[in-house]
C-alpha cells in the first residue's frame, strides 16, 4: 500500500511539475497584450519583459545544479515551489515595469530547478519498469499546461486587467504540488535501492556476466566534483558527450522556428475564420499531447534508443518535405514589430520573418509558440493572438525558448487585420498551392508529433538516467544551461541565416541535422529501460 502510494503521489509531482512549467510558459502571450496598452511597453521593453524568465532559467541552469546535489532533490522541488509562489505574488501585485521583470526571473529560476529537480526526483523514486513512464509524465504535464494557459487566455482576455489572474492562477498548481511532496521520502535512493530492485526481480540485468560482476560488487554511492564531468573517471566524460549532444541536437534539428510558420500554413490551406483558427491551433496542440502519451507507453517498452531515433528520423522527413514545398509554394515573410508606445497606438505586428513565432520549449525545453492571427472579421486583437496562440509547443524543453521568436507575442496591427477581412490570403504566392499547401501543414503535424515522441521526453529521460546519483543535478543542469543556451543561439541566429541562403535551404539543413541525430543516438546513446540507476552507472563505469 505505501508503494502504491508513492507512485501515486510521485506521479502527481511529475504532473504538476510539468504542468506549472508549461503554464507559465504559455500565459505571458495574453497577458502581454494586456501589458502592452496598460503599461506602455515599446517593443524592447515587451523583449525584455518575455526573456526575463529565459534569464532567470540560464541561472538556474548554472547553481540550480548545486543545490539539488548537496541539499536534496525533495528540498530543491520544495524551495522552487516557495520560490514560485513568491514571484506569482509579485506578478499579481506589482504595478511597476520593474516588478514584472523582477517576477519573470523569479518564475524563471522556480520552474527551471523544478524541472530538473522533479525528473531526477521521481526518477529515483520509481522502479526501473515504471520509470521511463513517470519521468516521461512531465512533459505530458508541459503540453497540458501550455493548452490551459491559452485556454485562459482567452478567457481573461477581456477581464480588466485580467493579466494579473493569469500570472496570479499559477499559485493553485504550485500549491498542490508543494502538499504532495510532503507526504513523499526525504531520499528516494533509501526507498528504492538496487539491491530491493533485484531481490523483488524488478530489474533484469543485461547478461549473466554483468550479473554476476553486480552481486559481488554491491553498489556504493561515490562523491565527484564538477569537474569530474570532463575527466575518464568512470567514463564520466563520455557520459557528458552523450548528455551534451542530445541537448544540442534537440536545439539543431530546428524545433524552435520551424513551428514558427504554423500560422501561415494554417491560413494558406484556408483557416481563416475566428472558429477554424482556434481549431487548427488547438488541434495542433492536442496532437502534441497524444504524442507525449504515446512516449509515455512506450518508453519502457520499446526503449529509449528506438523513440529517439525513430522520431529524429520522421522529424528530418518532415522538416525536409517542409524546405521543399517551400522552395515551389513559399510562405509568405513579414517585417519588424512596431510596438504601442502611447494608450492610443494601435497594436502592430507588421510583416517579420519571425513575427509569427514565440518561444517553443522541450520538457524540459521547453515551450510553446505563439502565432500570428489568420483574422477573419471582427477580429478583435487581444482575442486573436490568445485565441490561435495554441499552434504549437515545444520543450519542448526543457525547457529552452527563443527571444527573437518571443517577438510574436508583441502585437498585432488593426490595420492588417481589416486587409486580411478583405483578402484572406491577399493573393500572396502560397495560396495558389493548395496540394503542396496541405503537404506542408500534415509534415508539421509529422514534425510536432515526431518531437513529442523522441526528443521531448527522450532527452531529459536519459539525462536523469545516465549520470551516478553523487553528481547527477550538477549534470543535468550542465546540460540544461547548454539546452537554453543552444535555443537562444539559434533563435538569434536564424534570420541571418535565412537572408544568407533562404528559408528552404535552411529547413533542409535542419533535415541533415536529424540525419546526423540518428547516427549520434545509434552510436552513442546507450538503451536504459528495464536498468535500475545504479546497474546503468556500474555498466557506464565499467566499460562503453
Amino acid at each position: 500500500g505505501r508503494a502504491l502510494l508513492i507512485v501515486l503521489l510521485s506521479a502527481v509531482v511529475s504532473l504538476l511539475g510539468g504542468l506549472i512549467f508549461g503554464y507559465e510558459l504559455g500565459i505571458i502571450s495574453g497577458a502581454l497584450l494586456q501589458l502592452q496598452t496598460g503599461f506602455h511597453l515599446s517593443c524592447f521593453k515587451q523583449e525584455i519583459l518575455v526573456s526575463a524568465l529565459l534569464i532567470g532559467a540560464l541561472l538556474a541552469s548554472l547553481v540550480g545544479g548545486i543545490l539539488i546535489d548537496f541539499h536534496g532533490r525533495r528540498r530543491a522541488i520544495l524551495v522552487s515551489n516557495l520560490v514560485l509562489l513568491v514571484g506569482s505574488l509579485i506578478l499579481t501585485l506589482t504595478r511597476s515595469f520593474i516588478g514584472l521583470v523582477i517576477g519573470r526571473m523569479t518564475v524563471g529560476f522556480a520552474i527551471s530547478v523544478s524541472s530538473m529537480a522533479c525528473c531526477i526526483y521521481v526518477s529515483e523514486m520509481v522502479a526501473a519498469h515504471q520509470r521511463g513512464l513517470l519521468v516521461s509524465l512531465y512533459e505530458a504535464g508541459t503540453t497540458i499546461g501550455i493548452l490551459l494557459s491559452y485556454a485562459l487566455n482567452y478567457i481573461l482576455a477581456d477581464v480588466e486587467e485580467g493579466w494579473r489572474y493569469m500570472f496570479g492562477l499559477a499559485v493553485a498548481p504550485t500549491a498542490m504540488q508543494f502538499l504532495s511532496i510532503l507526504f513523499l521520502p526525504v531520499n528516494p535512493a533509501k526507498f528504492s535501492s538496487w539491491d530491493s530492485d533485484c531481490q523483488k526481480g524488478l530489474i533484469q540485468l543485461q547478461n549473466t556476466e554483468d550479473g554476476e560482476v553486480a552481486k559481488q560488487e554491491p553498489y556504493k554511492e561515490k562523491h565527484y566534483s564538477f569537474l569530474d564531468l570532463f575527466r575518464t573517471r568512470d567514463n564520466m566524460r563520455r557520459r557528458t558527450l552523450v548528455g551534451l549532444g542530445l541537448v544540442l541536437f534537440q536545439q539543431f534539428t530546428g524545433q524552435p522556428n520551424v513551428l514558427g510558420y504554423a500560422s501561415k500554413i494554417f491560413h494558406s490551406v484556408g483557416f481563416h475564420s475566428n472558429s477554424s483558427a482556434t481549431l487548427a491551433s488547438v488541434g495542433l496542440g492536442a496532437i502534441k499531447v497524444v504524442a507525449t502519451l504515446i512516449a509515455m507507453a512506450f518508453a519502457d517498452k520499446a526503449g529509449r534508443r528506438v523513440l529517439l531515433m525513430a522520431g529524429c528520423m520522421v522529424m528530418a522527413i518532415s522538416v525536409s518535405t517542409i524546405g521543399l514545398t517551400s522552395r515551389i509554394a513559399p510562405l509568405a515573410m513579414a517585417k519588424d514589430c512596431k510596438a504601442a508606445a502611447d494608450p492610443n497606438a494601435s497594436h502592430s505586428l507588421t510583416q517579420h520573418p519571425m513575427t509569427s513565432v514565440a518561444f517553443a520549449v522541450s520538457p524540459i525545453s521547453p515551450a510553446s509558440s505563439a502565432v500570428k492571427s489568420p483574422s477573419g472579421p471582427g477580429f478583435a486583437a487581444s482575442k486573436s493572438l490568445s485565441k490561435v496562440f495554441g499552434s504549437t509547443q515545444s520543450e519542448e524543453l526543457v525547457p529552452g525558448s527563443s527571444l527573437i521568436q518571443k517577438r510574436a507575442l508583441l502585437v498585432l496591427s488593426k490595420k492588417e487585420m481589416v486587409e486580411s477581412t478583405d483578402s484572406p490570403l491577399g493573393g500572396a504566392p502560397w495560396a495558389e498551392h493548395t496540394t503542396l499547401n496541405w503537404i506542408t501543414l500534415l509534415s508539421m503535424m509529422a514534425f510536432v508529433s515526431a518531437f513529442s515522441i523522441g526528443f521531448g521526453p527522450m532527452t531529459w529521460l536519459v539525462l536523469s538516467e545516465i549520470y551516478p546519483a553523487g553528481i547527477r543535478g550538477r549534470a543535468f543542469a550542465f546540460c540544461n544551461s547548454f539546452n537554453w543556451a543552444a535555443n537562444l543561439l539559434i533563435s538569434l541566429s536564424f534570420l541571418d541565416l535565412i537572408d544568407a541562403i533562404g528559408f528552404s535551404w535552411m529547413f533542409l539543413l535542419y533535415g541533415l541535422m536529424g540525419v546526423m541525430a540518428v547516427i549520434f543516438v545509434y552510436h552513442f546513446v546507450p538503451e536504459t529501460k528495464g536498468q535500475s540507476l545504479e546497474e546503468i552507472d556500474q555498466q557506464f563505469s565499467r566499460k562503453w
